[in-house]
């Protein structure tokens, strides 16, 4: 670690501190940094120990970086709790910094206790082996968007009481956060009520408990390869692990029901996706069930779960309410809504030029499509008069028609004509991206100029 820049991540209470210490007293002061953040949370005592950690990193010579955040504004605009909304803020700090600053390495002071609470969290709150095997030394730093930097926990093999046996032997400053003695939070409710009551029944348990995390963490690993092997017979869209490599996961029931253990492998899919253990149940259930299976829908924050009649989908949530947003388009250029990038090129047309499309492309007569024309979500009402037809049709007979499911008919994009529909609110529109085109702004052998729009993804 001599010859790597390290960022210390320093809030100023006793584990941090004692972190620092240890830091500084090891490796040379010019590969070191501190990080603080003050959250705004305690007034006067969040203002003291960025003071505290100024001072220690002025005396030891060491860069220091401190940032102020409104952290209840962020938790209220972003619907996260007080706890959350800390987490995200300082690791996208952390990020940012390892990124402007060149450090490798971010270290923060969780221990062993802290090791042994988020194990206990992730049991209550249901989380299958890879919640039960704790926090790892090594990791990459959370929300951090592609920083190359990782998130490393030196302490973590330390208990808290070793660690104040440590500050008081070397008469380390540091100070307490009195929320810390507050049950309000979960982690606090099991770390002053639960765990003294453990300890009185096992005075190793927090030992115990990091050490079967150890072993939970090599099974966990084991059980992972099976079920990757086991779930790419299933479906070879699921072999990866980071759902934003996958868009859209078609699972078969009858591939998935003929695995011995099928529930542990739906769990194994599912949870990338942040689905809750409710959310699994209830699917669980369903395919246990000989009830209706077609129709249902289950979601998590980002993703959705549909159910077919001979399997299941897993697909992102389309941002925002489906015909409510717009995006208006007011030039070539390419352009993102709903989840989906549009590239939207003005051509010198010719008659020469050959009329069919490849797929994910349309060409409108740029003389009566013009811009600002807008993106839109489906409405109810919608009809375009399909291309070399009189008569006009709505748009949910074409959704029919195209069996489109509930999830496609909420991803469609409608092209829809500012200059004489009004925003297009009498439901007229110019052609459904992709897919099909109103007769009345078809290209002609009178057509000097078009425009093309291609589904880029």
């Amino acid at each position: 670690m001599s010859d790597k820049k390290t960022l210390l991540a320093v809030s100023g209470g006793i584990d941090s501190m004692c972190m620092a210490e240890i830091f500084v007293r090891r490796y040379p002061c010019e590969c070191l940094a501190v990080a603080h953040c003050n959250f705004r949370l305690r007034g006067e005592e969040s203002d003291g120990d960025e003071e505290l950690v100024r001072l220690w990193a002025e005396e030891h010579g060491v860069r220091f970086h401190v940032r102020t955040f409104d952290t209840r504004e962020y938790a209220a605009d972003h619907g996260v709790s007080i706890e959350m909304a800390a987490r995200e803020l300082r690791y996208r700090w952390f990020a940012e910094l390892c990124a402007a600053e060149g450090y490798d390495e971010v270290a923060v002071a969780h221990n062993a206790n802290d090791n042994a609470e988020t194990l206990m969290l992730n049991l209550l709150r249901g989380s299958g082996i890879k919640g039960l095997t704790g926090m790892s030394p090594v990791s990459d730093i959370p929300y951090s968007e592609g920083a190359s930097a990782k998130l490393i926990r030196p302490l973590l093999d330390m208990t808290r009481k070793q660690i104040e046996g440590f500050a008081l032997a070397n008469r380390i400053r540091y100070r307490n956060d009195s929320t810390n003695f507050s049950s309000e939070y979960k982690r606090n409710m099991l770390r002053n009520e639960a765990f003294p009551i453990f300890e009185r029944i096992n005075p190793s348990f927090i030992r115990t408990l990091n050490r079967e995390m150890g072993y939970l963490s090599e099974a966990e690993e084991i059980v992972s390869d099976y079920c990757q092997k086991e779930i790419a017979a299933i479906s070879s869209d699921a072999l990866s692990r980071h759902p934003e490599e996958r868009s859209d996961v078609r699972i078969s029931y009858d591939d998935l029901l003929s695995r011995k253990h099928w529930r542990y492998l739906l769990y194994h899919i599912l949870e990338p996706y942040g689905f809750n253990s409710s959310t699994l149940a209830s699917l669980e259930d369903l395919l246990s069930s000989d009830r209706t299976i077609s129709g249902k829908r289950f979601e998590a924050d980002d993703y959705v779960v549909l159910t077919e009649r001979d399997g299941f989908r897993i697909a992102r949530k389309i941002a925002g309410p489906a015909g409510n947003d717009i995006m208006p388009v007011r030039g070539a250029g390419t352009y993102h809504f709903n989840g989906m990038a549009f590239k939207v090129e003005v051509l010198d047309w010719t008659a020469d030029m050959p009329l069919k499309q490849p797929e994910g492309t349309l060409v409108l007569d740029a003389e009566r499509l013009k811009f600002p024309f807008v993106l839109r979500g489906w409405r109810d009402g919608d009809w375009l008069v399909p291309l070399g037809m009189r008569g006009k049709k709505k748009v949910s007979d074409l959704f029919a028609d195209l069996k489109y499911d509930s999830l496609m008919k909420t991803s469609a994009v409608m092209i829809a004509d500012v200059q004489t529909e009004g925003m297009a609110e009498s439901g007229h529109i110019a052609g459904v991206a992709g897919v099909r085109i109103d007769d009345r702004y078809k290209v002609r052998p009178s057509t000097h100029s078009a425009v093309r729009i291609t589904i880029l993804r």
